[in-house]
């Protein structure tokens, strides 16, 4: 299950981003790792709970190649925590302030694991002039949970992980229909996607909220009229498990 495979990596203290700092920007201290290398930029948004880490395996190709951004969001790793909803609105604001502050202009490629494959969704619909292609890395459903995805209908040992989520990785969860509502309220993003989507637990039919995942797994491309959908064969942590695919489909999306 998702939720308690991203509990276990994040308790994992092993990996590192090189050139990962902590700075005061915005006002406040934000974990992050920036190469500077001109236009377009490459952004890197990390999954639920999901810290720099996450990115220890991608980023230093990519920041060999491009300009590379990668942070940890307020609350999570060494960033600071800021009060309020975790919406996905909420998230790219202070994103976006980052990014102004720090001069990485746009045009963007931004790349988005999971629940931040969400963020970066509403990103490209709110502001699409300002972003190149997106990079959705197993990306969350806009309707994750509607559906057979209801928490309702998850197995014992996936509520028994969200009810054991720390602060902000819950108020990112608790919003996170609010943020997919939102996403699908905006006009739709028609530049370049990539979608990379997870193919081992395609195997998973046992349970109605499996199988309701898996569709979703193939719908999300039908949601961008610019879009090519990849198969990993990997897990959900597709960043960590196969960093290989995510560094191609960068690269394809630069070109």
């Amino acid at each position: 299950m998702r939720h308690s495979m991203l509990v276990m990596l994040l308790s994992c203290g092993c990996l590192s981003v090189p050139g990962t700092r902590v700075e005061t920007v915005d006002g406040r201290r934000v974990e992050l790792a920036l190469v500077q290398r001109g236009a377009p930029s490459v952004i890197f948004e990390a999954g639920l709970g999901g810290s720099i880490e996450w990115w220890s395996k991608v980023f230093p190709d990519v920041s060999q190649r491009s300009t590379a951004f990668a942070y940890s969001r307020a609350g999570l790793g060494n960033s600071a925590a800021v009060e309020g909803v975790r919406d996905g609105a909420t998230v790219v604001e202070e994103l976006r302030r980052v990014l102004k502050e720090k001069n990485v202009e746009p045009p963007y490629v931004l790349v988005g694991h999971s629940l931040g494959g969400l963020f970066v969704q509403w990103f490209a619909r709110r502001y699409p002039n300002e972003v190149a292609a997106l990079v959705l890395v197993d990306s969350t459903h806009p309707e994750q949970l509607q559906g057979d995805g209801s928490v309702e209908l998850w197995p014992a040992e996936a509520k028994q992980a969200l009810a054991s989520l720390p602060k902000v990785p819950r108020a990112e969860f608790d919003a996170l229909d609010q943020t997919g509502k939102a996403v699908l309220a905006l006009p739709t993003y028609e530049g370049k996607v990539i979608v990379l989507s997870a193919q081992q637990p395609m195997n998973d039919l046992a349970t109605p909220t499996g199988r309701d995942s898996n569709l979703k797994r193939a719908d999300l491309v039908k949601r961008y009229p610019n879009a090519t959908q990849v198969w990993v064969d990997s897990g959900h942590g597709i960043p960590l498990e196969m960093p290989e695919a995510v560094i191609e489909a960068v690269r394809a999306a630069l070109e």
